[in-house]
C-alpha cells in the first residue's frame, strides 16, 4: 500500500498513554493534529466541559460488494445527551466529505474478488478524498454478497488491515445485510412514520435481501439469489457467468456459457423470469421448486397488510428510473421488469420514494466508544480472557423484568445466533442481556440455566463465556455460573454497562487498584436509531447513541 516508510501507525495503545488513561493534550510526544490549536478567544473547541459533551469524528464505511465496491468519508457530529457522563452520545449530524464513485468489484476468476485490484480502489478513493488513513477516527469495512465467500473474505480482511486504521470488520451475512439494507435504505423510518409494515427489497450484483420492517424494527429477513450482475457481457457476447446466472437462464430456456452470443431480446426474457421469480416468492404461499430453490435463507413468509414497499440496492436506481445507463450486465432489464410488475399490481403493495439506493449499507458507518466498566466485574481468569478485540455483541431479546423462564432465555439466545449468521460456538461473542428488577437468588439462577442451556458447544469445548449486562449482577451471575453449574468455561461478566445489536467490543486489561475493565464500544451507526421510536426522545433521530472515539478526547471512564 502507499504508505510512507516509517509511518506512524496508530494504534488504540497510542491514546491510552497518558495518566489513568486519560487523553490529555500536554505538550509532549502526543503528535495530533489538531485544526482548532491556534484560536486564542473562547470556542467552543477549547472548553473542555463542551468538548466532554460534542464530538466530531472522521469516519469510513467502506462496502465491497458482489458487483460494486465504494467508500463514503464523512464527518459525525456526535453530542451527549444528558448530564451523566455514563450516557451515550448521539449522532446529531452527518455530513459526507467524499464519495468515491461506485468502482465494478474487481474478479480474477468467475469466484475470486481480485483483492489487490480491491485494494487500489481504497487507495485512490483516501487520494481523492485528501484523507490520510492516519487522520480516520474509525471506520467500517462492509462484505456483502460474493465478497463473503469465504477465500474472499479472507483475502480481503488482509489487504485491509494492511492498510491501518482501527476497523470494525462486519462481515455482514444475508440476514445482516437485510438489516443494514433497510436501516440504510430509510425503510425503518418509513414503517415508523407510516405506522404499518414496510417491505424493504434491496437487489444487489448477486443477491437479493429482504427485510421486513415495523415501528422502525427489523421484524423478518431474508435472501434470494436474484441480482443485477449475475452475468456480465461485452460486444455480444457472455465474459461473466455466475453459477446462478447460468441456472437463472436455463429457468427461462437458454443454455448460457461464457463466451455465448447473448442479445437484448434473451436478457430480457431472462430478467423477466427473475421478476416473476421476485413475486412469486413473495406472494405465493406454494411457489414452483425452480423459485423456491433461488432462497438463501428460509423463506419470508407472505405478509398480510403491508404498507409499502421500498426497493433499495444498484438494481434499485432503475426501479426509480433515477439511473439510465447500462453496465452490460442485467441490472438495467432487472429494474425495468421488476418495476412493470410493481405498476401492474402484480406487486400488490404501494410503491414508497426511493431512499439511499445504491448507498443504503455503505452509510452503516461506524463509530468508536468508550464506557465504564460497572461496579463489580466477576472475571474466573483475567489471563486467559483479556485483553479481547472486536468481539461481536448479540443483545438476545428476552425481558428480564418479571419472573424469568430459562426457556425464554434460551429460546432468545439461539434465534439470535440465527439473525445475524452466527454459529454457536465457532466463535467468540459477547451476550448483551437488560438486567430489570431485584437480584434474586432464583431469578439470577433462571437467567443462569437458560445461558448454560443456549450453549451447548461453547460449553463443552471450555470456550470463554463474555456476559455484559446493565445492571449490578455480575458477582453474583459469574459464581452462579462457575460454582453452581461448575461449567469448564472461563467467564467474564461485566456490568453497569449497555450495549446492543450492531456493536463490537474490545475489552482491555484489569486496571489496578480499580479492578475494573476499560471497555471501547465501536458500533455501526445507522442514519436512523436502528432501536425505533421508544429510545428516542430527543429530537436528533439519526443515529446510535455513542461514547466517544480514539482520535479525539479519550476521557476513559474505568473506575
Amino acid at each position: 500500500m502507499a504508505e510512507p516508510v516509517g509511518a506512524k501507525k496508530h494504534t488504540l495503545q497510542d491514546h491510552l498513554v497518558a495518566e489513568g488513561g486519560v487523553h490529555t493534550h500536554a505538550e509532549g510526544e502526543f503528535d495530533h493534529d489538531h485544526d482548532h490549536d491556534d484560536m486564542g478567544e473562547w470556542s467552543p473547541e477549547n472548553d473542555s466541559l463542551w468538548l466532554q459533551d460534542h464530538i466530531e469524528l472522521v469516519s469510513v464505511g467502506i462496502d465491497i460488494g458482489s458487483s460494486g465496491t465504494q467508500l463514503i468519508f464523512s464527518r459525525v457530529h456526535m453530542q451527549r445527551m444528558s448530564e451523566d457522563l455514563s450516557s451515550r452520545y448521539f449522532v446529531v449530524k452527518r455530513e459526507t466529505l467524499h464519495q468515491s464513485p461506485v468502482a465494478l468489484t474487481p474478479y480474477q476468476s468467475e469466484e475470486r474478488i481480485d483483492e489487490r485490484a480491491v485494494g487500489e480502489i481504497i487507495d485512490r478513493a483516501y487520494a481523492e478524498a485528501r484523507i490520510h488513513p492516519d487522520n480516520i477516527d474509525t471506520g467500517a469495512v462492509i462484505l456483502t454478497g460474493e465478497a463473503l465467500r469465504r477465500e474472499n473474505a479472507k483475502a480481503i480482511a488482509e489487504v485491509i488491515a494492511e492498510m491501518g486504521g482501527e476497523f470494525v470488520c462486519a462481515t455482514a451475512g444475508h440476514h445482516m445485510e437485510s438489516l443494514l439494507a433497510a436501516y440504510g435504505s430509510g425503510a425503518a423510518k418509513a414503517s415508523h412514520d407510516l405506522q404499518g409494515p414496510v417491505l424493504n427489497i434491496d437487489i444487489g450484483g448477486g443477491t437479493t435481501k429482504l427485510a421486513l420492517v415495523e415501528n422502525g424494527r427489523v421484524v423478518h429477513t431474508a435472501a434470494i439469489h436474484i441480482g443485477g450482475r449475475l452475468m456480465a457481457h461485452e460486444n455480444g457476447s457472455i465474459v461473466r457467468l455466475d453459477p446462478a446466472g447460468r441456472q437463472l437462464a436455463r429457468n427461462a430456456g437458454f443454455d448460457w456459457t461464457v463466451g455465448a452470443k447473448v442479445s437484448d431480446a434473451d436478457i430480457e426474457r431472462v430478467t423477466a423470469w427473475m421478476a416473476d421469480a421476485l413475486v412469486s416468492a413473495l406472494t405465493q404461499d406454494r411457489v414452483p421448486d425452480e423459485v423456491a430453490a433461488l432462497w438463501l435463507t428460509e423463506p419470508l413468509e407472505p405478509v398480510e397488510g403491508v404498507a409499502g414497499v421500498m426497493f433499495s440496492g444498484g438494481v434499485a436506481e432503475y426501479v426509480y428510473g433515477r439511473e439510465s445507463r447500462d453496465f452490460a450486465d442485467l441490472g438495467r432489464h432487472l429494474g425495468a421488469a421488476v418495476r412493470q410488475r410493481v405498476d401492474a399490481a402484480k406487486l400488490p403493495y404501494t410503491l414508497l420514494p426511493a431512499g439511499e439506493c445504491i448507498r443504503a449499507t455503505a452509510i452503516g458507518a461506524s463509530e468508536y466508544s468508550v464506557q465504564l466498566s460497572g461496579n463489580t466485574v466477576y472475571i474466573s481468569n483475567p489471563g486467559e480472557l483479556l485483553p479481547r478485540k472486536n468481539l461481536q455483541v448479540l443483545q438476545p431479546d428476552v425481558d428480564l423484568a418479571g419472573a424469568i423462564d430459562p426457556a425464554r432465555v434460551t429460546q432468545a439466545i439461539r434465534r439470535h445466533f440465527d439473525a445475524f449468521d452466527l454459529k454457536e460456538g465457532e466463535s467468540d461473542v459477547a451476550l448483551a442481556f437488560r438486567w430489570d428488577g431485584p437480584p434474586a437468588f432464583s431469578r439470577l439462577s433462571a437467567l443462569a440455566q437458560g445461558i448454560v442451556e443456549a450453549l451447548p458447544l461453547t460449553l463443552m469445548e471450555a470456550k470463554p463465556l463474555f456476559l455484559v449486562l446493565d445492571g449490578d449482577i455480575a458477582h453474583s451471575l459469574g459464581a452462579l455460573l462457575k460454582q453452581e453449574w461448575g461449567i469448564a468455561s472461563e467467564v467474564l461478566v461485566i456490568d453497569g454497562v449497555s450495549l446492543w445489536d450492531f456493536d463490537y467490543v474490545d475489552l482491555g486489561r484489569v486496571r489496578m487498584p480499580s479492578h475494573t475493565v476499560p471497555v471501547t464500544i465501536k458500533s455501526l451507526v445507522f442514519s436512523e436509531d436502528p432501536r425505533g421510536p421508544k429510545m428516542r426522545g430527543q429530537k436528533h433521530s439519526h443515529g446510535h447513541d455513542h461514547e466517544h472515539g480514539p482520535g479525539h478526547h479519550h476521557h476513559h471512564h474505568s473506575r
